[in-house]
């Protein structure tokens, strides 16, 4: 870039960063700050309609939207609005709150027999049903693009590698924290790779030999009695390489003879829950995102708060809910570690039932409950 065009750029820069300051100092907030409540946003999800959740989601332009309620328009200057106005009212136990990492993961590993689930960070863990390997949006990187880590994945990928066989892995969307390229060119090349429509040439591209996309309400039978299906969550998606929503965010549901597990994605809170509750009882974990919720007006429709996802866990009927994507990352106002802080305050505040939750360590190898593999060979 020559001085010129840098000084061009910088001039530019500080023209925008001073209107919105002066809009903020003058009142003259986005119209989506002004309106916003929780009542209201209550009022519009609720308005919203279980059918269109079935509805065709892909534009003659062939940008992907969710039907039952298309994501607002958000423009540059309500980004830098966000960014410039955002308040740091956190106390210090919110802001220095992180998950214990715990240490030899890879020999606890190594010694792990039978089913379990262990947390390797953000909204990657790896589950293990029958000897079969599940691992969801891998990210081993030390930055989501520009983000940093707090805290370090809890093993390394060659320790991954040598420890596990093969992967299946499960890519909820193409963003930078959920599709990592550097660390998807490290698995193993012949991983089977499942991804919602239109990732499959990238991921192809990230060393991968075997990719299937699906779309929503899509199901494959993979043998054995398992059964994988893509479903819908509300989010979208974006990458420097490509366009906004032009390819396709999802959420999956894995089911096996022993045990049904529901990996959510990314979502803001919608009527899916409910839906898939009703059409796939007996869910026995809930990944549930808990992440970048805060401030709410720029936030709510992709990213539910600790009360919108516990109120998705319950309509989903799961047993267990597992919160994704806290204490690695800091991607909203919110420290990086609150939202772990906050939904254990929730359940205490709402007097819960504490089993159902299971806030993990990183590096935690959580054994998968001996009742629900015998309660899903009763309904076998």
């Amino acid at each position: 870039m020559k001085p010129r065009d840098k000084g061009c750029f910088e001039c530019w820069f500080l023209i925008i960063t001073g209107l919105v300051v002066v809009m903020a100092l003058s009142g003259c907030t986005p119209k989506e700050k002004q309106t916003f409540s929780e009542a209201s946003w209550e009022d519009q999800v609720a308005q919203t309609r279980v059918s269109d959740l079935y509805k065709p989601h892909v534009g003659e332009d062939g940008r992907f939207f969710a039907p039952w309620m298309p994501m607002p328009d958000k423009s540059f200057l309500d980004v830098l609005w966000w960014k410039l106005s955002s308040k740091n009212d956190y106390t210090d136990e919110e802001k220095t709150f992180l998950p214990a990492v715990l240490p030899d993961t890879a020999q606890r590993l190594a010694q792990t027999k039978g089913d379990f689930i262990l947390w390797i960070g953000h909204n990657t863990f790896l589950v293990r049903i029958d000897e079969t390997y599940w691992l969801t949006d891998p990210m081993f990187s030390k930055r989501a693009l520009v983000p940093a880590r707090f805290t370090p994945p809890a093993l390394t990928l060659e320790a991954f590698n040598r420890l596990v066989p093969k992967a299946n892995i499960l890519i909820s969307h193409n963003h930078y924290d959920h599709l990592d390229r550097a660390t998807m060119k490290k698995l193993p090349a012949d991983s089977r790779v499942f991804v919602p429509l239109g990732l499959k040439q990238m991921v192809e591209n990230m060393n991968k030999t075997d990719v299937q996309q699906m779309d929503w309400w899509e199901e494959q039978d993979l043998g054995n009695g398992v059964r994988l299906i893509c479903l819908p969550v509300q989010h979208w998606s974006q990458r420097i390489t490509q366009g906004r929503n032009t390819t396709l965010w999802a959420s999956w549901l894995l089911i096996t003879p022993k045990v049904t597990v529901y990996f959510g994605g990314d979502s803001g809170y919608f009527k899916g829950f409910e839906e898939f509750g009703r059409r796939f009882p007996g869910i026995d974990y809930a990944f549930m995102a808990t992440t970048a919720y805060h401030p709410r007006w720029f936030m709510a429709y992709n990213h539910m708060n600790i009360p919108e996802a516990v109120q998705g866990f319950e309509q989903l009927g799961a047993k267990y809910f597992i919160p994704t994507q806290w204490g690695t990352f800091y991607l909203g106002d919110e420290p990086a570690g609150y939202p772990g802080l906050d939904l254990a305050r929730y359940i205490q505040d709402k007097r819960l039932d504490s089993e159902r939750f299971k806030i993990m360590d990183i590096g935690q190898i959580l054994a998968i409950d001996p009742e629900v593999t015998r309660n899903q060979a009763d309904i076998e």
